[in-house]
Parts: structure tokens; C-alpha cells; sequence
């Protein structure tokens, strides 16, 4: 990495990520459906470009950069996710689990509360296991099933999904952005939690009160919910494990595999298939995902592309000389880190890339350097909720794909209402006078 440490900062490398822009939503909106244009094709069309402008060294170098961006850790582990949401999400719906867990929602929830209350059990979920990731594949499966018989859009339930999901990571005390955030600014968890809440809070009530008058107005009627049967109840166990092994404290990945393997023994136990039936379905829901995977590796290594062409480091320096005060040091954090997350399409890696630049203006404009990390980890939040290509909104397609209720990134984008409700509450609380200010 010897070249790409000394490459200097380049603004013209940032041109590869106009030309996803404008090649995805450009050609999307002009043809009027946005799954007329592959993704995974508008990856390719920058990433040639970013290979190709780096003309200063071999292609087989550049080919190499390419190839360990989409080899990154963090990119590696992604996919693995991925493969067993889809390969959950495929057992637990040929199981009955989906169907079971609708069934029990609906014997305690409202029909016309269940837009909020999926909201709400996002939030408290992601709040208490600190994933946002890890929430949306446990929790979109159960959500995505009252699309149906509710009559709900499965684009706006799984809008909330990802929405409760991030609010939960943004606040979340054992979340990586919370641990990156507080330690970059030298900081304690607690400071930052109040300094975060205070805008964050705000945007989740509205949220919710909006979800509620949503489904007040768009969900149909359901019949009298029936009595749980004993099958119904244990086909909900894998979920439950999966929230109870969270909450304990278990990654991600185990976490999955371990209800994955239950959900599949229940299936096969209740005769819903057999083993070969078993392994069929888990094949076919890692497949489902496969689109995902591609799209997660291509980003990673256009990504990466861009950072070792001078684009990153152009970018933090531009924003830093926008800083004059506390709170244009803010709002130059505010810039930064969602420049930085765009292009990196992971909100830890933007905070911990713009977190030790916020430090410097924060120490040398004498900025609150709670505000400073809330500032950093929410605006990381808003922008990984938002982005088609992130993670979090990947594997919530992904899951719908799976479920056979697809829908596009950009109808998923139009129904998070707690992300955009999140942007203006933290732009707005850099303009609300504060004491000694």
C-alpha cells in the first residue's frame, strides 16, 4: 500500500461516484423504473472508470487495489451476513415462523397500530443489541409477513424496519459507532448518549406518530385474531432465541446460524419438508441474495479505488477549511462525515476515518466534544440508512426478495421516515441558540 499512501489528495478521483449517480439514477429515471437499471451494472460502469483514470500505475496494480477493496474485512463479513439473512429468511418462511409470528403480533397488536408498533419493536430491539444489521435480520422476516393480510406496503414496513434499526445504532451503548464516536472525541459513552438523545428522541416520536396515522389509514382490517396453538408458538422459538442471544451479547453471524439451524429442526420436526427440503431452502434464500453480494463487493472495491486515487483525502481537507467556530466545526463534521460515508458505505469506517479530524477542530474551536461525537454518529446513521447501497438497506431488499415481496431501493428509501426526520433534527440543532454559546 506503499503507492496509495503517498498518493496525493485528487479531487478528479471522486468523478467515478458521479458517474454511478448519474449512470444508476440517471438512465433509472429517464426509463421511469428503477429495476430497468442493474445496480451491479452501474457499479461496474465506475468502477472501470476509477481503474482507468488512475493512469499512473500498471493495471495489474490497479486491478490489485481494486481486488482488496472488495477482499476488505469489514466487506467480507458483510457477505457473510448476507448469506445467512437470505438462507433465515428462506427456512423461516418455508417453516411456518413467519406466518406463526404474524399470527402472535396480531393476537396483542391492533392491525391499525401495526405499522407503529414494528417501528417501535425495531427501536427497542436494535436500542438493546446495538446492530442495526443484526435487527433488520431478525425483525424485517417477521414484518414483511403483515404485508399481505394487512394490506400494508412491504416497501413502508420495511421502512420502518431500517428506520427503528438505526435508531437503536445510533443510540445504542454497545453499537461500534457509539464506541468509535465516544473514542475518537475522548469522551464518555453516557455524555454522548444525553447529547444524542436530545435529537434523536424527537425524531423517533414523530416518526412513530406518523407510522401510526399510516396505518390507521392504509391497513385493512384484520379478522378476530385467533388463539396461539402450541405449533405457532414453537415456530416463533427461533426468533425469540435470536432476540434472547442478542440481547446476551452474541455476534451477528452465530447469532443467525444458530436460528437458522432451529428454524430448519422445527420445519423438519413439524413436517413442513424434509432434509433435502431443508437444505433446498437454505440454498435457494442464500441465492436470493446473491444480487446483494455482488453490489457489496463491487462497492467495496470502487471504494477503495477512490481512497487510494488521493479522492478521501480530498475531500476531509476541502471540508476542514469550511470550519471557522463551534458550531461550523459542527456543521464541517456534519459535511465530513457524510462525504466520507458515501463513499464508504460503512457508518463505522466514516466515523473512525473522520473522527480523529473532528477532534482537531473540536479541540482547536473549543467545540462541545459531546456534540461533536453525537454529531459524528448520527449523521453516519442518516447517511447508511439512506444510501441504496448500504448494507442495512441491502439486506432488507434482499430479505423482501426472499420473501417474495421485492420492492426497489428507492421505494424503501421513500418510506424511512425516521431517517429524514433525523436529518432535520440534527441541522436544526446546530442552529438552536445554546447556554455560553
Amino acid at each position: 500500500m506503499n503507492t496509495e499512501e503517498k498518493t496525493r489528495p485528487r479531487g478528479i478521483a471522486l468523478i467515478p461516484f458521479v458517474v454511478f449517480a448519474v449512470f444508476y439514477v440517471g438512465l433509472s429515471l429517464k426509463a421511469g423504473d428503477f429495476y430497468r437499471v442493474p445496480m451491479t451494472i452501474a457499479f461496474l460502469v465506475a468502477s472501470a472508470t476509477a481503474i482507468a483514470m488512475d493512469f499512473r500505475r500498471p493495471l495489474a496494480e490497479r486491478i490489485e487495489t481494486y481486488a482488496r477493496g472488495m477482499g476488505e474485512t469489514n466487506v467480507m463479513v458483510m457477505c457473510l451476513i448476507f448469506v445467512m439473512s437470505g438462507a433465515f429468511a428462506s427456512v423461516a418462511k418455508a417453516s411456518g415462523a413467519v406466518d406463526a409470528a404474524v399470527a402472535l403480533a396480531q393476537s396483542v397488536i391492533p392491525a391499525r397500530l401495526m405499522l407503529a408498533g414494528v417501528f417501535l419493536i425495531s427501536c427497542l430491539v436494535s436500542l438493546a443489541i446495538g446492530t442495526s444489521c443484526g435487527t433488520i435480520a431478525a425483525v424485517a422476516p417477521i414484518a414483511l409477513g403483515f404485508a399481505a393480510p394487512l394490506e400494508l406496503s412491504p416497501a413502508l414496513l420495511a421502512g420502518a424496519v431500517v428506520g427503528g434499526s438505526m435508531f437503536g445504532d445510533n443510540l445504542s451503548m454497545i453499537s461500534d459507532t457509539t464506541i468509535a464516536a465516544t473514542r475518537t472525541q475522548g469522551i464518555r459513552m453516557r455524555d454522548k448518549f444525553i447529547a444524542n438523545a436530545g435529537i434523536a428522541a424527537p425524531a423517533a416520536l414523530v416518526a412513530l406518530f406518523i407510522y401510526a396515522a399510516l396505518g390507521m389509514s392504509h391497513a385493512a382490517a384484520s379478522p378476530a385474531a385467533e388463539a396461539v396453538t402450541w405449533r405457532q408458538a414453537l415456530l416463533v422459538t427461533p426468533y425469540l432465541l435470536i432476540l434472547a442471544l442478542a440481547l446476551a451479547g452474541l455476534n451477528v453471524m452465530p447469532l443467525l446460524f444458530s436460528g437458522t439451524l432451529l428454524a430448519a429442526a422445527f420445519g423438519i420436526m413439524l413436517g413442513k419438508f424434509d432434509l433435502l427440503g431443508a437444505l433446498d431452502h437454505l440454498g435457494k434464500g442464500t441465492l436470493a441474495m446473491s444480487e446483494t453480494l455482488i453490489v457489496a463487493l463491487l462497492a467495496g472495491g470502487l471504494f477503495r479505488t477512490i481512497q487510494a486515487n488521493g479522492g478521501i483525502e480530498w475531500l476531509t481537507r476541502k471540508i476542514a477549511l469550511l470550519v471557522r467556530g463551534p458550531r461550523t466545526c459542527e456543521f464541517g463534521v456534519f459535511l465530513l462525515v457524510a462525504a466520507v460515508n458515501l463513499f464508504t458505505a460503512n457508518n463505522t469506517v466514516a466515523i473512525v476515518i473522520a473522527g480523529p479530524i473532528a477532534k482537531t477542530c473540536s479541540d482547536r474551536f473549543r467545540a462541545d466534544p459531546a456534540r461533536i461525537a453525537s454529531v459524528l454518529d448520527t449523521t453516519s446513521c442518516i447517511v447508511q440508512g439512506l444510501i441504496p447501497y448500504g448494507a442495512q438497506l441491502l439486506i432488507a431488499i434482499g430479505i423482501a426478495k426472499a420473501a417474495n415481496t421485492p420492492f426497489s431501493s428507492f421505494d424503501l428509501i421513500a418510506g424511512l421516515y425516521y431517517q429524514h426526520l433525523l436529518l432535520f433534527a440534527v441541522v436544526a440543532a446546530m442552529f438552536i441558540p445554546r447556554r455560553g454559546s
